[in-house]
């Protein structure tokens, strides 16, 4: 697979080293406005675009890419006002979009489990429920948009609402993201923790989301590549 990279920052660059183990090719890489002409004939020539981009950019960088007809996978984040509008674009007009708040198969296993406890805390009263996000110093979002997924699933699936239950953020160095929902009661607390060691999982599930959406139309996440 021929690969367009729609931001060229650390997962730019870690996507980069890892899309040749599985025998693709990167052709192209984007960073910034006039890149969209000076290389439009290289980005032509992919198969996919992997984005990763600012949250003030991702809606206009996948709008880019399905004028030309070039599925997309997303990992940008804290560009969730625009993304309802994105994504009737795609399915309106048959374009194909894979966005994910986190790709790491194993953070993705922990939004399964932060389901079914919320399922089973749901109705204990003795319990307040918390969560906290930690990334690097250069994110820009904050909550995290895995921190938001955390708590839109324990609203969905529990009886918190979602603007009760609170999000603290810290940006240290470079941490790649370790995210906690935390339950606590008077005589106990119950954790539920994720932390990624490098942005090589990311990477890893990025890749593996292009290769899930090749040859499909439609809006996919992580719950359809898991399934």
């Amino acid at each position: 697979m021929r690969i367009a990279l729609i931001g060229y920052g650390r997962m730019g660059h870690a996507i980069e080293v890892l899309a040749p183990g599985r025998g693709h090719t990167v052709v192209c890489t984007i960073d910034n406005t006039g890149e969209w002409v000076s290389k439009e004939a290289d980005l032509r020539r992919a198969d996919m675009a992997i984005e990763f981009s600012l949250p003030s950019t991702a809606a206009g960088n996948i709008g880019r890419c399905f004028d030309i007809g070039l599925p997309v996978v997303s990992g940008t984040t804290g560009w969730e006002a625009e993304q309802g509008a994105v994504i009737a674009r795609c399915l309106v007009e048959g374009h194909s979009l894979f966005t994910a708040s986190n790709f790491s198969l194993g953070m993705n296993i922990m939004f399964r489990l932060n389901e079914r406890l919320a399922e089973l805390m749901c109705g204990r009263e003795d319990y307040t429920v918390d969560i906290a996000e930690t990334h690097h110093i250069h994110k820009l979002d904050a909550p995290s948009g895995t921190a938001l997924t955390l708590a839109a699933q324990i609203a969905e699936c529990g009886d918190r609402p979602l603007e009760s239950i609170p999000i603290e953020s810290f940006r240290e160095g470079e941490v790649p993201g370790t995210h906690t929902v935390s339950y606590r009661s008077e005589v106990d607390t119950l954790t539920l923790t994720h932390e990624a060691h490098s942005r090589q999982g990311l990477a890893l599930g990025a890749l593996l989301a292009a290769e899930f959406l090749l040859g499909k139309k439609g809006n996919y996440t992580m719950k359809d590549l898991l399934d």
